[in-house]
């Protein structure tokens, strides 16, 4: 069973406790029984089921329960526990430390995205203005050090390689230094990898670690093979100190239960995860947001963290127009812009509070994506004025000519631009709906439920309804499930609302 599949069935699994009139015994174990079926048949080890099974049924004691408590909530809290204990070592996983060298040696078996992890760990570290840069110490796979070239060149990551050294051990030391020299952050030595584990990849390694001296060695491993990993963990751990763990192809149809369960057996925890081939499928691995996100019950940290590395709070002109409820093509063009920043669709939904992981499949990410820069293309071919009049669709719809004109110059119908025009005209509307309440961008990093009483909450609930697809709606609950993610943005969010509509 893939991953996206054990999120909904141990979902359905802990609903039937809302369901059922009386809460006893015979609930909890048919609860029960539905979750460890769902776990074994994602690949997950038999005895960690077993455990956390026996850790719920520990904790619930029906008969010694105060009558007035929510036993409910106290077993979903219990099952939620001990799923976030089924892939957490408790270890504290290494941080690289600013203003230092930090050298970080991936290990790993051929074949599991050991090398275009490399790149995705340096492009995340650079997006967060540390100085990253590659070493490709692998002289064993022909064509190694032409990916890592290839792949960094690609995302502007300074790189060092040979194609006439065949020591690895050499080209690792003399790439250190070249880095160490020039002042670099973060220095991510890829090493080679054989089909199955043997003794010369070991010495290898060793010799390449001994060199090198990394602050962190990374294990990266692939989740298509599910608890095979464990064994493979702890044949690296045994050679070199691995002190952290990257799980690639941990996308929504990766059986990857077995991979995340065998990894918390071995004491090292997962500090990346790797969900697609796209240089941003790669986040960092949080325990406690993972499993809600698995439940379908968002990361709103992931989200805020997301909308903070676009620095909204610094675009002083844009909160003086939305202050104002002035809200032009221009500004819908930037917005779309920030959008496509903050990484894949199908990853910034799954943050949201109501939408699971397998709310947008990729067929509908990559629609929506096209969508996105076709309506940006057309606003590519308007002129600057129409973009930052405040006339918006009625000066569109005064002069039909500029329809026809903008249509030919992005190459699209008429009909596509009108379409334009009209998602426009809903965001400057909603745009005037906020401006319009009062305090609602007070203070800087304002908390909206303090700043906004619930009469006014509402009203913008509904004004939101109104935009959405009438299906995006629907699989949110409708307007409770919208009400409902308002509140749990609110309340997740740290006071930071303010920041997700760009508050000063």
């Amino acid at each position: 069973m893939v991953l996206a599949d054990l999120g909904r069935k141990i979902t359905t699994a802990l609903r039937s406790l809302s369901t059922a009139t009386v809460i006893n015994e015979e609930v909890l174990n048919a609860m029960l029984k539905e979750i460890c079926a769902a776990l074994l048949e994602a690949d997950v080890n038999i005895k960690l089921v077993k455990k956390l099974r026996e850790n719920v049924r520990a904790v619930i004691d029906f008969e010694e329960m105060a009558a007035g408590l929510n036993k409910r909530r106290m077993i979903q809290s219990a099952v939620f526990k001990q799923l976030v204990k089924l892939v957490d070592p408790g270890v504290k996983a290494w941080q690289p430390t600013k203003g230092k060298c930090n050298v970080i040696m991936f290990v790993g078996l051929q074949g599991s995205g050991k090398t275009t992890t490399c790149t995705k760990l340096a492009y995340y570290y650079q997006k967060k203005n540390w100085k990253s840069c590659l070493v490709c110490a692998d002289t064993f796979r022909a064509g190694a050090f032409d990916q890592v070239k290839q792949n960094a060149t690609k995302a502007r990551i300074p790189f060092y390689g040979s194609y006439t050294e065949p020591d690895p051990v050499v080209i690792a030391q003399e790439g250190v230094t070249k880095f160490k020299d020039e002042g670099f952050e973060i220095i991510i030595v890829d090493t080679s990898g054989r089909h199955k584990q043997e003794e010369s990849l070991f010495e290898e390694m060793l010799q390449v670690s001994n060199a090198v001296t990394p602050d962190n060695v990374v294990f990266v491993m692939d989740a298509t093979i599910g608890q095979a990993c464990e064994s493979q963990a702890r044949a690296f751990g045994e050679k070199v100190d691995v002190a952290s763990v990257i799980i690639t192809k941990l996308d929504g149809h990766a059986k990857g239960g077995g991979a995340l369960s065998a990894v918390a057996a071995t004491g090292s925890p997962i500090i990346f995860i790797g969900t697609g081939e796209h240089i941003d499928d790669f986040e960092p691995f949080k325990v406690q947001p993972f499993i809600s996100k698995l439940l379908g019950m968002g990361d709103i940290e992931g989200l805020i963290d997301k909308v903070n590395e676009l620095k909204l709070e610094d675009n002083e002109e844009l909160m003086k127009k939305l202050r104002h409820g002035q809200f032009t093509l221009r500004d819908m063009y930037e917005q779309f812009q920030n959008i496509m920043k903050m990484g894949p669709f199908g990853q910034i939904m799954s943050m949201i509070p109501g939408l699971g992981s397998d709310f947008m499949t990729k067929g509908n990410e990559q629609e929506s994506m096209s969508r996105l820069k076709k309506l940006m293309t057309i606003m590519d071919s308007m002129t600057d004025s129409e973009l930052d009049s405040h006339e918006g669709a009625k000066l569109f719809t005064r002069q039909a000519g500029r329809m026809a004109r903008v249509a030919r110059g992005a190459g699209v119908s008429v009909r596509d631009v009108q379409e334009l025009i009209t998602q426009y005209t809903k965001f400057a509307q909603m745009v005037k709906k906020m401006g319009g309440i009062k305090g609602l961008f007070k203070g800087k990093g304002g908390d909206m439920a303090k700043n906004v009483n619930p009469t006014q909450m509402a009203k913008l609930n509904q004004q939101m309804a109104k935009m959405m697809d009438p299906r995006v709606l629907q699989q949110m609950g409708g307007m409770a499930g919208l009400q409902n993610m308002m509140r749990q943005f609110q309340s997740g969010s740290g006071g930071k609302m303010g920041n997700m509509f760009g508050g000063t």
